[in-house]
């Protein structure tokens, strides 16, 4: 690692003041996609502020139709869930289908959804739910948060607090993992909500992204054959050494439908 100041400061406030002190400061959640990067050099710092201590950022509630989850909550806690796993159990699914163990007891959501991993399954989550990401200055729609290979329209020294999901009248989950990191090769999430699909895609390009002709097909009605004879083009597409853009395209189709037997079976 290139060298750092450490802080670990105890209030949102702290925290706020560390970054805004500092001329390159990150803060620091999980770190389970931050701490790789910066070791491996591929990632530098001045100040590394730890929001670990922060209390306000972490926890899960349910109100207003809607599930909240803080910034800092780990994925283990969203997968264990009774909230989450009563009133969005495709969002159970995906935060138990992240990495491993030890990953899931370390990682958090707005860890996740700002390092905007192309293959992270949190920002499908996100994207495909319609939730609204909340930070210290705003609120933003998730069509709006996630703009680029590792990038979001969060601005310098933003810090995101918690993340709103509006409760579907269905939502299922489908991912094809790598076996070694366990990042998606292609991952979709889809909901039904007031007669509107959303079909929201991970793995498959720079960034998540929505699939508008699986969305029109599958509000007018929500089931896997709707989505028979919907191809995605491959061009644009991911591809590496674990898929390559038609296989990618493929599995995009394949795991929509499991995603929607999925939500059909919840």
């Amino acid at each position: 690692m290139y060298p750092f100041t450490y802080h670990r400061p105890d209030s949102l406030d702290e925290a706020r003041a560390r970054l805004a002190a500092s001329e390159d400061g990150r803060p620091l959640a999980g770190g389970m996609s931050l701490m790789p990067t910066m070791r491996f050099r591929l990632a530098s710092c001045a100040d590394l502020v730890d929001l670990n201590a922060i209390e306000e950022l972490a926890g899960i509630e349910r109100r207003n139709g809607q599930i909240r989850i803080g910034a800092m909550t780990r994925h283990a806690a969203v997968a264990a869930s009774p909230e989450v796993g009563e009133a969005i159990p495709a969002l159970a699914a995906l935060a138990a289908s992240i990495g491993d163990v030890q990953v899931r007891n370390r990682g958090t959501i707005g860890g996740s959804i700002c390092f905007a991993d192309p293959a992270a399954d949190y920002p499908a989550g996100v994207l495909g739910l319609g939730a609204t990401v909340n930070t210290d200055r705003r609120a933003v729609a998730a069509d709006d948060f996630f703009t680029g290979l590792y990038e979001t329209a969060l601005e310098d020294g933003e810090l995101v607090t918690s993340v709103d999901f509006p409760i579907p009248e269905r939502a299922g989950w489908a991912k094809l993992g790598n076996q070694a990191s366990r990042f998606a090769v292609v991952a979709v999430m889809v909901s039904l909500a007031g007669g509107a699909a959303r079909v929201a895609v991970t793995g498959a390009r720079t960034h998540v992204f929505r699939a508008a002709e699986m969305e029109a097909a599958l509000a007018a009605n929500f089931a896997a054959e709707a989505l028979d004879g919907i191809a995605m083009p491959s061009e644009g597409l991911n591809e590496d050494l674990h898929a390559d853009r038609d296989y990618r395209a493929h599995l995009v189709g394949v795991m929509a439908k499991r995603a929607v037997r999925d939500a059909l079976a919840r």
